[in-house]
């Protein structure tokens, strides 16, 4: 039981947090990684990869959902 409770609360935060923050979370998180490479031009596509905003990341994918396989 000790072990199921950690997991429960694990899930319910994660069912809590809607994918616009998961997403959000993941660009800050890429960012902070972005920041730490010492060469200035490999920073800055690095930097330029996690600007995309949640609406054109979502747009993307789903189009290739709907493309045809």
């Amino acid at each position: 039981m000790r072990v199921l409770l950690p997991l429960f609360a694990a899930i319910a935060v994660l069912a809590a947090c809607s994918s616009r923050d998961l997403y959000r979370t993941g660009q800050g998180w890429q960012a902070e990684q972005c920041r730490r490479l010492q060469d200035p031009a490999e920073r800055s596509r690095c930097e330029k990869s996690t600007a995309r905003s949640y609406d054109d990341y979502r747009a993307e994918t789903d189009k290739a959902r709907s493309a045809p396989r």
